[in-house]
């Protein structure tokens, strides 16, 4: 019975400082398949750790048991209050300040009708469209969708929204099956073909796919990968990332060759692709979906090797630049490169000369949420990142915006207009 009773005890501490790390991680993105019964369901436990810390715990520890078990319920309240505080306020927005800073967000969704406000008022820039958007629905069913949120932007004298998603070809393909699921762009190589008959059929692909986005209104494409193959396995954390299964070639030459290619065949469609993941991920073992990440190559190295296909691609089209979440030490130890004003400014805008679309990868994934979602915000629209993308989890949307708007007020940063002028026959940017 004594071993029982130890078991138990140690079951209830235990069951306590996981009730106590839910309550301080209450809106993590990496929470969010809880977010909608979390609110009963964490009160609830903690109530019951309350009355059986109480019935339990036994001297000292009673005090010590209810006072974590308060504590832990009273965070749980406090992140919620603050939760529907930010998107009450977000929701009040309006005016030209507030539309200038919601012209940099893209924004996932599970429902369209939440976005219908937020698109009529301007406080969005464009909206991020993936699987779960699709599953279960027809594409007259997106369709018709997409075309409706675009009615209220011009009903209101807007621009339109920006319609993003992520359609690589191959294991990224997140509009299939309402669009024909094409084999990832590295298959062209497979065939040994001459250069020509390559870029040949890295265009028709490129076009094909662009009409197929088009057509359901899509105008932005999170695509081409242009990371450098790296011929290892994946790592054991390397849930999401996997690198070499998107990659379209170790060679940087063979790479800008293909993408520039799908590239242009995209834009003959009307779609604007992007060139993912700056500053390349193939030094890179960690998944920054879960995980903060360190780019270690020299930086003479990238120039002359990783970079290139970002280079070249840019200069002959107008292709948007993704941003990843890695830090690159060499440049700027302190911050990753989606929100470093140094990289930003000092190597893509200076020495690059590129003054196309920068958008950042998700901010919900952990290596730049957990740096900080308001710093994160903060700091890519002062690095001049035009496009901050919040996907996976929509709900931090809020936060982000409601930490631009006051930053904006307060002229921490700079509004620079997302691009536009560059494409006028791209759909999105008319």
């Amino acid at each position: 019975m004594r071993l029982l009773r130890v078991i138990a005890g140690a079951s209830g501490w235990l069951a306590l400082a996981v009730l106590w790390f839910w309550a301080w991680h209450l809106k993590d993105p990496h929470l969010r398949f809880m977010r909608a019964w979390e609110l009963p369901l964490l009160p609830a436990f903690l109530l019951a750790g309350i009355a059986l810390a109480w019935r339990y715990a036994r001297g000292r520890l009673r005090p010590v048991a209810l006072g974590l078990a308060f504590a832990a319920l009273l965070t749980a309240l406090c992140n919620e209050a603050m939760s529907r505080q930010h998107r009450a306020e977000v929701n009040a927005m309006e005016g030209p300040l507030a539309q200038a800073v919601g012209a940099h967000f893209i924004v996932g969704y599970d429902d369209a009708r939440e976005l219908r406000e937020l698109a009529r008022k301007g406080l969005i820039g464009g909206i991020f469209v993936t699987g779960r958007n699709v599953r279960g629905r027809t594409a007259e069913e997106l369709r018709d969708e997409i075309a409706g949120l675009q009615a209220l932007r011009r009903s209101a004298g807007l621009p339109p929204l920006i319609v993003a998603t992520d359609q690589e070809g191959g294991a990224v393909s997140r509009l299939s099956p309402l669009i024909e699921r094409q084999p990832a762009l590295a298959s062209l190589l497979d065939a040994d073909l001459p250069e020509d008959e390559l870029a040949q059929r890295a265009h028709a692909y490129g076009a094909q796919q662009g009409r197929a986005l088009a057509d359901l209104g899509v105008t932005l494409n999170f695509s081409p990968v242009v990371d450098l193959r790296t011929g290892r396995a994946p790592g054991r954390w390397d849930f999401h990332t996997r690198i070499d299964e998107r990659a379209i070639s170790a060679d940087p030459a063979v790479t800008a060759q293909v993408a520039l290619a799908y590239e242009l065949g995209l834009e003959s469609a009307g779609v604007r692709g992007t060139l993912k993941h700056f500053p390349g991920l193939a030094g890179v073992t960690e998944d920054t979906h879960h995980f903060a990440a360190e780019l270690r190559t020299p930086v003479a190295r990238l120039a002359a090797h990783d970079w290139k296909p970002f280079q070249d691609v840019s200069k002959h089209s107008d292709a948007a630049i993704m941003l990843g979440h890695v830090i690159l030490e060499e440049l700027d130890a302190a911050y990753p490169v989606s929100f470093s004003r140094k990289i930003v400014q000092r190597v893509i805008r200076g020495e690059w000369g590129y003054q196309g679309l920068l958008v950042t990868d998700d901010l919900t994934m952990a290596a730049a949420y957990n740096r900080g979602l308001c710093d994160a915000t903060v700091r890519a629209l002062d690095a001049g990142v035009d496009l901050l993308l919040i996907a996976f989890d929509h709900d931090k949307y809020f936060d982000a915006m409601h930490c631009a708007q006051r930053a904006a007020r307060q002229g921490t940063f700079a509004l620079r207009k997302p691009e536009r002028a560059g494409a006028p026959r791209l759909q999105p940017f008319r």
